[in-house]
């Protein structure tokens, strides 16, 4: 088949790679894609928010599937305006994709369903929101409604702080994100990233991940979009696993498909695993980015056949997806400066990195030269027998890469790095 990749990043990357060793991949085209996409796919001259182009690019080459990486043309009705032209996407339609677009879309959907989730009131003035702090106790959580790049929670320790943020965000810090809030309680435990497939009716589970957002060593710093991340994550047992499908991502494919808005493609849920049981912390549309890339590591099935068949509502007589039994990790390479205002032109080697795979995000060639174009630059991925090994191979890579203005964390996987440690 004929396949468009949408999107630019390294999870775009990573799905590149998977897509273009799938036997049931004929070409592969990417918009507007990086000089490592490009390795492995023909780049085309496509701007993802101009639909009747993609459109008209899709049927004068034969296209079979669309694979739409990131969340913005979702949430922008990217798959609406292809199933209008009968071209098959991977990927949820406007009204679905508020899964992502929406916290408050999705806060609703949970009570209605039932389905475990933090308390939470959404407001759309800065004066009911500063009211409804009285009804929280601190950390207050405070998340921007709509899409903010993954930057749009602020956990805020006291109340002055919770003034700060919601001036903030009703102040435009966030754009258009920030017209209404939603407060929440604060939830212990573990975050986990569960993944799973779903054509609107069957739903198979694809796999779980960590990921660590805080920017420094030991998680401290300001939230990124995420500075590296492992798979499989083993603290999401078998029987949690269980439990999550049941109680929140078949409950929320079933609700969507009675609300006549049935939910076609991958469903990330960012998890609490609290004292008691599994919680929604929200939905993402698309694949993480970095959990794609570890995902893409382990996965060992064809892509293009998955993708395809989820998105012609087909999923029950795909095969089973199959993981390798080993742990990817991913450390992401980013610029200085990252996630304020990074230092772009930056020139970047990529030596001998052995079996380790280099995805590269936020890249572009300068004459010739690979050079930094964005915050997070490279993420470093490579396979172990457990998270020890694993996160040793991977930097273990990065000592070979020169790129003089990035940076990284030196801990990635450290939480089942310390596990395996305690075990032995």
């Amino acid at each position: 088949m004929n396949i468009l990749l949408i999107g630019s990043g390294g999870r775009e990357h990573a799905l590149a790679w998977k897509l273009a060793g799938s036997p049931s991949c004929d070409k592969l085209y990417a918009a507007p894609g990086n000089p490592g996409i490009g390795e492995n796919a023909e780049l085309v001259d496509l701007d993802p928010r101009d639909h009747a182009a993609i459109v008209c690019f899709c049927v004068d080459n034969d296209i079979d599937l669309v694979v739409v990486g990131p969340e913005t043309p979702l949430v922008d009705g990217l798959a609406d305006s292809l199933h209008v032209a009968d071209v098959a996407v991977f990927g949820p339609t406007a009204k679905a994709a508020q899964l992502e677009g929406s916290k408050g879309f999705t806060k609703e959907l949970c009570s209605a369903a039932n389905i475990p989730t933090a308390a939470y009131e959404r407001y759309t003035s800065k004066a009911d929101a500063i009211a409804g702090l009285a009804d929280f106790k601190p950390p207050f959580v405070i998340k921007a409604d709509g899409l903010a790049a993954g930057k749009g929670v602020i956990i805020a320790e006291t109340h002055d702080d919770a003034l700060a943020a919601l001036d903030d965000m009703f102040g435009g810090g966030f754009g258009d994100a920030g017209a209404s809030v939603v407060i929440e309680d604060f939830m212990t435990g573990e975050e986990v990233s569960f993944f799973a497939l779903t054509d609107g009716i069957d739903v198979v589970a694809f796999g779980s991940a960590q990921d660590h957002k805080r920017v420094g060593d030991g998680d401290t710093g300001p939230n990124t979009g995420g500075m590296g991340a492992y798979s499989p994550a083993p603290v999401l047992t078998p029987a949690l696993e269980a439990e999550v499908m049941a109680k929140i991502i078949k409950p929320t494919v079933k609700i969507l498909a009675d609300k006549d808005m049935p939910y076609s493609g991958v469903l990330f849920a960012g998890l609490m695993l609290t004292e008691s049981g599994p919680k929604l912390i929200e939905y993402n549309a698309r694949f993480g980015d970095p959990e794609c890339q570890v995902l893409m590591m382990r996965y060992q099935g064809d892509l293009a056949q998955l993708m395809q068949a989820t998105a012609n509502a087909m999923l029950s007589k795909a095969p089973a997806p199959v993981f390798l039994d080993q742990t990817a990790l991913t450390v992401v390479l980013a610029a200085k400066g990252y996630p304020g205002t990074p230092e772009k032109g930056g020139t970047i080697c990529i030596g001998d990195v052995g079996n380790a795979l280099v995805f590269q995000a936020g890249t572009t060639l300068n004459d010739g030269q690979l050079v930094a174009n964005g915050g997070r630059v490279l993420n470093v991925t490579a396979l172990g027998a457990n998270a020890s090994e694993a996160q040793s191979n991977a930097y273990a890579a990065i000592d070979v890469i020169d790129f003089p203005t990035g940076f990284c964390r030196s801990d990635i996987g450290w939480r089942e790095v310390e596990r395996e440690k305690m075990s032995k």
